[in-house]
């Protein structure tokens, strides 16, 4: 009997593993029956843009956290496919920093020439999961949204590629139910132009405190201030940027300090994170970590400890991110496939305990780059996955770690060559505190834009 496959989600993960089996099509193997639910209208997950927070035209909370203006903040060399590089695809060399709908372009490019589209079910979403241990089966329940109707089936394998990014943790602070002006999380951030003029604090040193600060100052806010748990950013900020230790209270329009310090603010953006929310799956099968370089209870970071049926592709904090769902899949549809034989319980508890043991000597960033490598290393080691230079791709995350220390405004200017091709990117043609406009239209154009940036 042929197996069943249910993919849960048509975002970066979800289509590397219909993209996988795809390859293993097309090379002549036989593929089991594979379905893919997507709840949104069209494939690309997070890199979706969209103008609605909260929740969606079918009552379904938003799944993007994607937002106006946003560059990559990690050159693209370090996320670039294997097997298809942003040369191939765009016809020409381009810059390492894109903006968001340039990388939505090349993400959809190749899964466009692959052909995958025919196994998503778009606009359905899962409503619940369970496992028969007398059937050895997964039952999964979906709604059709378009429709408004429930209906349910039957799979030997789900993988579970929901994304970790899109249901925000979000932190009280005394005072806020009197906050005169706006506090959002940043999965509801849309527009760095609402804050212009303004005095914004944000609590968190996340990136996403970092990318969204850098933004706002950008496009015109008046005075940044980052509020941190343990540790400063510790960037070269520009002078209307402060950091301080930890919110304790706002009172008024006066946020008050760990520390002892104040000061004033129209806006509070929480870039406090995000949960891993899976409320589709009863307590068995739901993975339960914070944001782990190695989450516990997945062997191989994807195959979940107790039914190893249950898989769960990008759960990972991550430095490596595209290519590293690539590794994930391919090793997952390898498995599936019954190329590659998991070991024992026993076995697999103790690969799980020795990689967290590694994770958690971790001292700094460029310690992460190395875990992660070896992690993805470990991966492609056992796959017919193109080659990939992990080594290579390490040596330009730190470097761009290096890089954006020296200049957090101006790291987005520098040029790093492909592992993939070979090629030196070249530079934009506008610098990026002075390049307003994000579309692709813009961003390939050989003409500098005109307009400047109040901080040029």
């Amino acid at each position: 009997m042929t197996a069943r496959i249910a993919i849960l989600g048509a975002g970066p993960s979800g289509l590397a593993q219909l993209r996988a089996f795809e390859t293993a099509r097309r090379s002549g193997s036989k593929i089991p029956q594979i379905d893919c639910y997507e709840k949104q209208s069209d494939w690309g997950g997070m890199w979706n843009y969209t103008w609605r927070t909260g929740l969606d035209a079918y009552g379904e909370p938003v799944h993007g956290s994607m937002y106006r203006y946003l560059w990559s903040n990690g050159p693209k060399e370090c996320l670039e496919f294997a097997d298809y590089s942003f040369e191939e695809h765009f016809g020409r060399p381009i810059p390492s920093y894109p903006p968001r709908e340039v990388l939505h372009d090349y993400i959809m490019g190749r899964v466009k020439q692959s052909g995958v589209r025919d196994y998503i079910r778009f606009n359905t979403s899962v409503q619940w999961v369970s496992y028969s241990e007398e059937d050895k089966t997964f039952t999964v329940t979906v709604k059709d949204l378009k429709k408004d109707e429930l209906y349910s089936k039957e799979y030997d394998y789900v993988v579970v590629a929901t994304g970790h990014f899109s249901t925000p943790n979000v932190p009280y602070f005394e005072g806020f139910e009197h906050f005169p002006g706006r506090i959002l999380h940043a999965h509801d951030f849309r527009d760095a132009c609402e804050f212009k003029g303004k005095n914004l604090l944000l609590v968190g040193s996340s990136y996403s405190a970092e990318d969204i600060a850098t933004q706002c100052y950008k496009y015109g806010a008046k005075s940044i201030t980052i509020s941190y748990r343990s540790a400063a950013l510790g960037f070269d900020w520009p002078e209307n940027f402060s950091e301080r230790p930890l919110l304790t209270k706002v009172e008024g329009k006066t946020a008050h300090f760990v520390d002892g310090s104040t000061c004033e603010v129209d806006a509070i953006i929480l870039c406090t994170g995000y949960q891993h929310h899976f409320p589709f799956l009863p307590d068995e099968l739901r993975l339960e970590t914070n944001n782990r370089m190695y989450p516990g209870s997945l062997y191989k970071g994807v195959f979940f400890e107790s039914n190893p049926k249950l898989i769960y592709l990008g759960m990972q904090d991550q430095y490596y991110t595209f290519n590293m769902f690539d590794a994930q899949a391919w090793y997952a549809r390898d498995v599936m496939l019954g190329r590659i034989k998991l070991p024992d319980s026993n076995a697999m508890a103790a690969d799980i305990k020795k990689w967290r043991e590694r994770e958690s000597a971790l001292s700094d960033a460029m310690d992460e780059v190395d875990f992660q490598a070896a992690y993805v290393r470990d991966l492609l080691g056992e796959t017919d996955y193109p080659t990939l230079d992990v080594e290579g791709v390490a040596e330009i995350f730190k470097q761009w770690l290096r890089d954006k220390q020296k200049d957090i405004l101006g790291y987005r200017n520098l040029r790093y060559r492909s592992t993939i091709t070979g090629t030196l990117s070249p530079a934009h043609h506008t610098p990026w505190m002075q390049a307003m406009d994000d579309s692709l239209e813009a961003f390939l154009s050989d003409k500098p834009e005109v307009s400047q940036s109040k901080a040029s």
